[in-house]
C-alpha cells in the first residue's frame, strides 16, 4: 500500500434514498423515538409485520491496518504480547464504533509473517528482531479474526507478494528468510529487497503462503497492494535504475520464449494475479480475493485530462485485464487524490473503474485518509466525507476502504466522529458476493424467551452457522437496522415493537426473514 502517493451486486438503500443511510431511524409515517422499555410484555406474535421492513443497506466500510513500519499496529516493536493485544483491541473497537465493516490487516509486508508460520519467519515489526515470536506466545492473526468477528467485523488478510524487505527494516534477516534461503530469486533494488517475479520459486513461495494462512485462518479475504514490481528508484544521476532481472529475462529466451522484457514482466504478474485467484478459492471457495493496485489505469486508455504515472509501464500491472477476466471478487483502486485535483480527478477516475468492470465484480476504491490532519499539506475530513458522497451516487460504486486505521483511531479533524453521526450513522452489511455462494442460508426460528418476555431469540437455520445476523427493529413507526456477530442468539424486545431477523452467510447471502411482535 503507498502510503506516500505522489456489477452483479448494488447498495440498497433502505427506502430508496442515500439519505437514509446517513440518518439511523427509518420513517415509516411517524418519527422515531428514543429506546424502548424492555418490560415484559403479556403478548407476542410471530405473524409477519403490517409493513415489510425495507432492504438490509449494503456497503463495504474497511479500512487497511497497516503493520509495516509500524504505521498502524503495533505502534512500535517490541511491545509485550499483552500490549499488543491491548492496541489490537483498541483499532478493532475503533472500527465497530465508526461504522466499519471489514479490516484490513497487514499479515506479510516483506516475505515475513505476523502470524505463526513453518514457511516464513516472524516479522521484526512486532519483537523489533526478525524470526522472533511474541513473548509470551501468541498468534497474532488467530487474535485478530476472532477478536473481528465477534464485533461483527470481517477480516481480510493483506500480502506483499513480491517486497523482500523494506526500508525501515532494522534487525538482520533470520536464517528462513529468502534473502538467506534462497538468496538467488532475490534482488537489491535501491535500498530495498525483492522477489524477483520472473523466478519461478518466488512465485511458488508467494502462492504457498497465501495457500497456508486460507488453509489455516478463518479469514473473509485476502488482499494483495500495488507493488508488483517496484516502483522505480531514480539513480544520482538522474535516471531510473534498471530492476535487475536480466538473468532471468535470458533464462525465458534460452527456453524459445519470444516476449519483450516488458510484457514478459506483464505476463509474470499477469500469471501470479490468475495463479493466486484459483488458489485461495479452490482452497476456500467464500474467501474474498481483493486488489488494491495504483488508481490511475493505462494511459492509452484515461479520459481525457487524467495524468500521471502509469503502473501499466512501470510496475507492469495490466489491471484493466484482470478486472475484464475477473481474476478477482473486489478491486480496490487508490484514489489518493482530493476532489479538485483535476489531472487525477476523483469521480472520473471512480467512473474510469466502474466501466471497465465487464465481468461485474465489486469496485470499492481506497481513500487517502491519512492525509487528514497530516503535518505537511492537510487535508480537511471533509474531503473523505465529500468522497464518501460522490462514490454513493455512482451505481456500482458500494464500498471504500480508508488508508489506513490510524487517522480514524485519533480522530483526525474529528473524521471519525463526522463518519459515525452522519455517513455512517446507520449499519450496512457488507455487499454480497453472489458468484461465490452455494445458496442462501436457512431461514432462523424467531421466538420469545419463555422465562423472560422482554427477550427474543433465534435458533440459526439449516446448513452453516451465520457469519451475521441482519436485524431491522420497528418502535413508533420507525425502522432501525443492526448488524449482529453471528455468535448472537438473543436480544431485548420491547413493547408494541416488531422485530425481523435475517441470516447472512460468508457471500453477504441473506436468507428468508423471520418475524416477530409485540402487542
Amino acid at each position: 500500500m503507498r502510503f506516500n502517493p505522489g456489477q452483479l451486486t448494488r447498495r440498497h438503500w433502505a427506502l430508496g434514498s442515500a439519505a437514509t443511510l446517513a440518518g439511523g431511524w427509518v420513517s415509516t409515517g411517524l418519527a422515531g423515538c428514543a429506546h424502548a422499555n424492555h418490560a415484559p410484555r403479556a403478548e407476542a406474535s410471530a405473524e409477519p409485520p403490517a409493513v415489510d421492513a425495507p432492504a438490509a443497506p449494503r456497503e463495504f466500510r474497511a479500512a487497511w491496518v497497516a503493520t509495516v513500519a509500524n504505521i498502524d499496529w503495533p505502534s512500535r516493536p517490541g511491545l509485550t504480547s499483552a500490549q499488543q493485544q491491548e492496541e489490537a483491541l483498541r483499532l478493532l473497537d475503533c472500527a465497530r464504533d465508526t461504522g466499519l465493516n471489514a479490516v484490513v490487516l497487514q499479515v506479510r509486508p516483506a516475505a515475513d509473517a505476523l502470524y505463526a508460520s513453518a514457511i516464513e519467519p516472524w516479522s521484526e515489526y512486532l519483537s523489533g528482531e526478525q524470526g522472533r515470536a511474541p513473548e509470551p506466545f501468541y498468534d497474532p492473526l488467530a487474535f485478530w479474526v476472532d477478536q473481528a468477528h465477534r464485533r461483527g467485523l470481517q477480516l481480510h488478510a493483506w500480502f506483499n507478494p513480491y517486497r523482500a524487505r523494506q526500508s525501515s527494516a532494522r534487525s538482520a534477516p533470520a536464517p528462513k528468510h529468502l534473502s538467506v534461503s534462497r538468496p538467488e530469486i532475490v534482488k537489491t533494488y535501491g535500498d530495498q529487497l525483492w522477489l524477483d517475479p520472473g523466478e519461478p520459486a518466488a512465485f511458488s513461495q508467494t502462492l504457498a503462503v497465501v495457500r497456508d494462512v486460507v488453509t489455516r485462518y478463518d479469514i473473509d479475504g485476502v488482499q494483495i497492494d500495488d507493488y508488483f514490481y517496484p516502483y522505480p528508484v531514480i539513480a544520482p544521476s538522474g535516471g531510473e535504475l534498471a530492476f535487475p532481472d536480466a538473468g532471468s529475462y535470458q533464462r525465458h529466451l534460452d527456453a524459445g520464449g519470444a516476449l519483450t522484457l516488458e510484457d514478459w514482466r506483464r505476463d509474470n504478474v499477469n500469471r501470479l494475479v490468475q495463479a493466486f485467484d484459483q488458489a485461495v478459492h479452490q482452497t476456500k471457495p467464500w474467501v474474498r480475493v481483493g486488489i488494491s493496485p495504483f488508481g490511475l489505469g493505462k494511459p492509452a486508455l484515461r479520459p481525457p485530462g487524467i495524468q500521471g504515472f502509469s503502473q501499466y509501464h512501470k510496475l507492469y500491472a495490466d489491471v484493466e485485464h484482470w478486472l475484464a477476466q475477473g481474476w478477482l471478487d473486489y478491486l480496490a483502486p487508490q484514489l489518493y487524490w482530493p476532489l479538485d485535483r483535476t489531472a487525477q480527478a476523483f469521480g472520473v477516475l471512480l467512473d474510469y473503474w466502474l466501466a471497465r468492470n465487464s465481468a461485474g465484480r465489486h469496485v470499492w476504491p481506497g481513500l487517502y485518509s491519512s492525509s487528514v490532519g497530516r503535518a505537511d499539506k492537510p487535508w480537511p475530513a471533509a474531503e473523505i466525507v465529500n468522497q464518501i458522497a460522490e462514490l454513493r451516487q455512482r451505481p456500482g460504486a458500494d464500498g471504500h476502504l480508508h488508508f489506513s486505521m490510524v487517522a480514524l483511531l485519533q480522530d483526525r479533524d474529528g473524521l471519525a466522529t463526522r463518519l459515525k453521526a452522519g455517513a455512517y450513522a446507520q449499519a450496512a452489511l457488507p455487499p454480497a458476493t453472489p458468484w461465490l455462494a452455494a445458496g442462501a442460508p436457512g431461514q432462523p426460528a424467531l421466538s420469545v424467551d419463555a422465562a423472560d418476555p422482554g427477550l427474543a431469540r433465534w435458533r440459526p437455520g439449516a446448513g452453516n452457522p451465520p457469519a451475521l445476523w441482519a436485524v431491522w427493529r420497528r418502535r413508533a413507526g420507525g425502522w432501525r437496522f443492526e448488524v449482529l456477530p453471528g455468535p448472537a442468539r438473543s436480544l431485548p424486545i420491547g413493547p408494541r415493537e416488531t422485530l425481523v431477523v435475517s441470516a447472512v452467510d460468508r457471500c453477504g447471502i441473506e436468507s428468508e426473514r423471520s418475524s416477530l411482535q409485540l402487542g
